[in-house]
């Protein structure tokens, strides 16, 4: 009983101090330091507080995570998310619903090389919703469309997320990126559907645009094809064993440099930028993930993976039973939670239990993944809903809502898929040499 009076006043005190406005790196960081102080004495708390720091940042492994954020800057800055959805807006914009599609297709390019659910929805917002409105497009279909895409920025590798999780679990990294390629094109395929049945039952909700003249068409594709050459080079070798993925994510980083230079839109000043904001987007990912190894170290000396392990064996849950509790944990965390932090306060909890339970640690990483993304677009508090308000902020957040419905219907139906066919996420990783 004394574990969950502690685990509960520390959740507790978590949520406090980010309803009071603390970032969550320091709210995880001061309650996990605090309570390891109030259990174990200011000694071991300090010391905890003086090598965690360097003994979670200074790994190899998490070399990939600044490369991989320099390469999505990079990309940004050359204009590649302009250039996807222009290609696929002369491929799809003169179909009912192509604009919408356009953008979900745009936005699963772009998260192959960007990593980032809200980076993706922020970007791609400001490009296709102006561009829907253009052509009358209803407000619910554009901005469900946007919060929908930005998602897939979690999933698609290479993801930050799914290099946090492989560190946290020791699973191999290249093999997570492997098991995120299927069910990221079925996102797509599912998301697409969402799209065509939506203007099926509504017309005027998403009308057609005109088709764009096939010297646009060449150009776009022109424009992006090294860019999604290399992706297909970073995955392939990862596929054949050729290089690691930190090694990966070298020739991504200075590939993405090349085609920046060769389409001239890199210059001194814009590397500059880009290296600069690599910096502080890889020091605040850090700062989370230290503060989440505080937080987690806390919970794991008073017992609670333990007595979860425990409570599921004296209530006879079986193993599904317990992936649906924790799909709603999950659904509930994401109403106050991005989707990094999630991921990192919860698998230190969750992976001892689902590991017991017999569930592969590959399938449950993509099984994460999915349902933090599906929180990312869940009324009332989901992240990428209020991105799309920020992008736009005459569309109320009530049109916001009924406009992501039939995505995040797509989603559920996708994670039941995952369950009923765990081979979807496991397939590629056990060809791959």
């Amino acid at each position: 009983m004394e574990v969950w009076i502690t685990a509960g006043a520390a959740f507790a005190v978590l949520f406090l101090l980010m309803a009071l406005g603390m970032p969550i790196a320091f709210a995880m960081l001061i309650t996990g330091i605090g309570g390891m102080a109030l259990t174990l004495g200011p000694g071991p708390a300090l010391g905890m507080l003086g090598q965690l720091p360097y003994s979670s940042t200074m790994s190899y492994d998490l070399s990939v995570v600044p490369m991989f954020v320099l390469m999505g800057v990079l990309v940004s800055h050359a204009g590649m998310s302009f250039d996807l959805y222009r290609l696929f807006h002369g491929l799809l914009g003169h179909r009912r619903g192509g604009l919408a599609m356009a953008t979900i297709l745009a936005s699963a390019g772009f998260s192959a090389v960007c990593g980032s659910s809200i980076a993706t929805a922020a970007t791609m917002g400001r490009i296709t919703i102006p561009e829907m409105r253009r052509f009358h497009y209803a407000p619910t279909l554009a901005a469900g469309s946007v919060a929908a895409g930005g998602t897939l920025g979690i999933l698609i590798p290479p993801s930050v997320i799914l290099v946090l999780y492989g560190i946290q679990t020791s699973t191999d990294i290249g093999k997570l990126f492997l098991a995120g390629i299927v069910p990221g094109a079925l996102a797509v395929l599912l998301y697409l559907g969402a799209i065509a049945v939506t203007v099926r039952l509504d017309p005027a909700a998403g009308p057609a645009a005109d088709r764009g003249p096939r010297r646009v068409l060449g150009d776009a594709a022109a424009a992006v094809g090294p860019i999604l050459a290399l992706f297909v080079l970073i995955m392939g070798g990862l596929y054949m064993g050729i290089f690691t993925p930190t090694e990966g994510a070298g020739i991504g980083a200075g590939g993405a440099l090349i085609f920046g230079l060769a389409r001239r839109r890199i210059g001194w000043g814009t590397l500059d930028a880009a290296l600069r904001e690599t910096v502080r987007v890889t020091a605040s990912l850090f700062l989370i993930l230290i503060g989440a190894l505080a937080f987690s170290n806390f919970m794991n000396q008073a017992g609670l993976p333990g007595a979860l392990q425990g409570l599921v064996s004296h209530l006879g849950l079986p193993p599904w039973g317990v992936i649906l509790v924790i799909t709603l944990i999950y659904a509930i965390l994401g109403m106050f939670m991005e989707s990094l932090s999630m991921i990192l306060l919860t698998i230190p909890i969750f992976f001892p239990v689902v590991s017991a339970l017999g569930f592969d640690p590959i399938w449950f990483g993509i099984f994460a993944v999915m349902v933090t993304e599906l929180s990312l677009i869940t009324p009332p508090v989901g992240m990428n809903l209020f991105i799309i308000r920020s992008v736009a902020p005459d569309i109320s957040i009530g049109t916001v809502y009924r406009g992501i419905l039939p995505f995040v219907l797509a989603d559920i139906l996708r994670l039941l898929i995952l369950v009923a066919v765990p081979a979807i996420a496991l397939w590629l990783p056990g060809a791959a040499r």
